[in-house]
């Protein structure tokens, strides 16, 4: 497929028309999809910018802009020069020496500090006198560079939109620090914005490139250039054959079990979740569920002692409300003792990392750091048990107080009726969150929690089983038509993705139902055993059930391992459905499991929120392991072994690459040359009236492009007569066949 096919569309992308400096700059960023740090990495669709074309439409482009092949050497000097700032700039504290000025902002503090640059630094008089009289407003100075690189009006917003996507990681991180951030940047004391980074683009364009303007005849070079032929014919085929497979095995007509359930059970919607989900319930007489794993839950979590607060929820949400964990400990001692444990690990980083003191620290502590490097080497699991009873971590309980009552009955509204648990309540019920455990793994927040922001879910799910636990809440609900009886109890518990341990926390658990939570206990640890067996398979292993669960804790614990779990790789669909619809049916870890009852959903809203959330963060996810499978080198991180962390923000191959936004390689490959993950778009499933349907999407912008534009291809199931039909991007329904998949 050549790019001559669509030019219309590339056109409409790169609009040629006169445009305002604001409108050029925006219409630039907008290409541009953001990227997090490592503290918290959110999975994103790295063409995000592209999503008002069609996917095969961005494909081709997304290939000019975001591979990076032949950019002229003049360019890749620029880059260079971009970085080694960039990289000052944005440290968050691994530098040893920092970057003066920050204070100033991005341009700034750069412009200021740029003449002692000998790189850099302007060498003749008429160099000279530009560069002293540029303006340090960087919105002045963007239109000084465009008229001094003789960048006329009408190509103005394609030249800037070149200057994002020829380093497009660090324009991605500051498209985050701009129009994402969390609590703790949004304010952040070195500030940055759109302008301030074009600015320095084009400065050092200016300085080190002075015939720029020819870029863009290598970027309509490679426009006419890209061909996605092969690689969309490759997608749409992985596509049918899942899509025919997998709609094949759903038999709609399957009832409820009508058994009374000893527990039920809430996990997150992770592909993660699936095939554990299948083990307990195998286990006896368990009813699982799936929701969002903040559990509807819009807070931030603030703890005192470690002195940290971040947002629990997803990204697209801004938290309500700030909820404070409090030590389950009641006395000074272990307060002081978690204090003291935070002191260590800040007290040594500090030494580690100083201009001054790291070879002092290296000749006191070398025969000492040599034996605690063998024994973490060769026996992980045993040095990682040690390092707990010498430092144990205390509990730390979330508390509901600064809720207010009629807030606390709404979220436990919310969350009871979009995930359709109003009746039947069993006596036992468990809200799951869900963390991962590695070690020595920059990339340790994205196998977390997506839906918590890229933490463990864990605080959420114990703060909405405390906030149940209320009687008053109770009380309240009942005007809601939710029922729950006074037998029945609400527990918080966290499932560790990388084992398969499920930690129940069993604070104030009425004595009568301990016997039922003992025996929950014992068949997690036997749904643990059996999945991590399987997991174990998919990792190219063979191990015997009893040794499966030391299996998986050995690569949790192994500092050296470069893949602790295949995290949401695989990952294909989203179901949104009753769970006896898909409960005799073995999905592979492969789809998001997202309970619904259509028939307690006359209005559509909950439908809704499942649709424009958590299947919108599903697509996210869905679309960061296909192009990181596709390219590992222009939307991934390529490989583990050979990158750095730069600023404790991101990661580089090298010491001076643009920004890796994407998965690393052992991610999404067996090996370098073998792919586990299958590059292909999300297929959404949905047990509910097309009517219903019809009538959320017409309201809806963000699902019409989604849909539309086939960014995510749509399924359905009428309930009455189990008929299944696919939406095709004019919205019209086809019954499904090969033809409509």
């Amino acid at each position: 497929m050549q790019t001559a096919e669509f030019q219309p569309e590339i056109q409409a992308a790169i609009s040629a028309e006169p445009i305002t400096m604001p409108k050029s700059i925006a219409q630039a960023w907008e290409k541009i999809a953001p990227f997090w740090p490592l503290k918290n990495l959110i999975a994103v669709n790295p063409l995000a910018g592209f999503e008002d074309l069609r996917f095969e439409h961005a494909l081709p482009l997304s290939a000019a802009y975001f591979q990076q092949k032949d950019i002229p050497a003049p360019m890749l000097a620029v880059n260079r020069a971009t970085i080694k700032w960039l990289q000052l700039y944005f440290d968050s504290g691994q530098a040893t020496v920092r970057m003066p000025l920050r204070d100033r902002g991005l341009f700034g503090a750069v412009l200021s500090l740029l003449a002692y640059d000998s790189t850099v630094a302007p060498t003749t008089a008429a160099n000279k006198a530009w560069f002293a009289a540029l303006s340090k407003d960087p919105k002045i100075a963007i239109e000084t560079c465009l008229t001094y690189l003789g960048i006329s009006w009408e190509i103005r917003a394609e030249f800037l939109t070149l200057m994002l996507t020829t380093l497009p990681g660090w324009a991605g991180h500051v498209q985050y620090r701009v129009t994402w951030p969390d609590a703790a940047d949004r304010n952040h004391k070195y500030p940055v914005s759109h302008e301030d980074y074009l600015a320095l683009r084009l400065t050092l364009v200016c300085l080190l490139w002075p015939e720029a303007k020819a870029l863009l005849d290598w970027h309509t070079k490679a426009l006419q250039e890209a061909n996605i032929k092969d690689t969309l014919a490759e997608i749409k085929a992985r596509e049918q054959t899942f899509a025919s497979s997998l709609l094949s095995k759903f038999n709609s007509s399957i009832q409820p079990v009508s058994r009374k359930a000893e527990a039920q059970m809430v996990f997150c919607i992770d592909v993660r979740s699936e095939p554990f989900r299948r083990s307990i319930e195998a286990q006896g007489a368990y009813e699982t569920l799936g929701f969002a794993g903040f559990f509807g839950l819009p807070i931030a979590i603030s703890n005192k002692i470690k002195e940290e607060s971040y947002a629990s929820c997803p990204v697209l949400l801004q938290p309500t409300d700030t909820i404070a964990l409090q030590p389950s400990c009641k006395h000074d001692e272990c307060r002081k003792a978690e204090k003291r444990n935070v002191g260590i690990v800040r007290l040594y980083q500090s030494l580690k990392y100083s201009f001054s003191t790291p070879f002092a620290l290296v000749e006191t502590m070398g025969p000492l750091s040599g034996i605690w490097m063998a024994a973490k080497t060769l026996f992980p699991s045993l040095f990682n048990k040690v390092s707990k009873a010498a430092y144990p971590e205390y509990d730390f309980i979330p508390m509901p107080n600064s809720l207010p009552l009629d807030k606390q009955v709404a979220f436990a509204a919310g969350a009871l009726q979009t995930m359709g648990l109003t009746r039947n309540f069993a006596e036992l019920i468990i809200f799951c969150g869900h963390g991962s455990q590695t070690e020595n793994n920059a990339f340790a927040t994205a196998l977390d929690c997506g839906a918590c922001g890229g933490r463990h879910g864990a605080p959420n799910a114990r703060l909405l089983a405390t906030i149940l636990n209320n009687m008053h809440v109770r009380q309240a609900l009942a005007t809601h038509e939710i029922l729950i009886p006074d037998s029945t109890h609400f527990l918080g518990g966290e499932h560790n993705t990388t084992t398969d341990a499920v930690q129940l926390y069993l604070n104030d658990l009425p004595k009568h139902l301990l016997p039922k939570a003992n025996t929950l206990i014992a068949d997690l640890k036997a749904a643990q055993a059996t999945n991590s067996q399987w997991r174990a398979s998919e990792m190219g292993g063979s191990i015997a059930l009893d040794k499966s669960a030391a299996f998986t804790s050995l690569r949790a614990t192994d500092w050296a391992q470069v893949r602790p779990e295949w995290a949401l790789a695989r990952n294909a669909a989203f179901v949104v459905a009753p769970r006896h619809i898909t409960q005799a049916i073995d999905l592979g870890g492969r789809c998001f499991l997202h309970s619904y009852n259509w028939a307690d959903d006359a209005a559509g809203s909950a439908l809704t929120t499942i649709l424009t959330a958590p299947m919108v963060v599903a697509q996210w996810i869905n679309s960061q392991y296909l192009f990181s499978t596709l390219d590992n080198v222009a939307y991934g991180a390529g490989s583990k072994v050979t990158t750095n962390i730069t600023g404790k923000i991101g990661v580089m191959q090298g010491n001076a690459s643009d920004l890796m936004t994407g998965l690393p390689l052992q991610s999404v490959n067996t090996s370098d040359s073998v792919a586990y993950h299958s590059p292909q778009r999300l297929l959404t499933i949905v047990y509910a009236p097309r009517p219903m349907l019809d009538q959320i999407i017409s309201k809806q912008a963000v699902l019409q492009k989604l849909f539309g534009n086939a960014w995510v291809r749509l399924a359905c199931i009428e309930p009455e007569t189990n008929s299944q039909y696919m939406l095709q991007p004019d919205f019209s329904w086809q019954p499904v066949s090969a033809k409509a998949l």
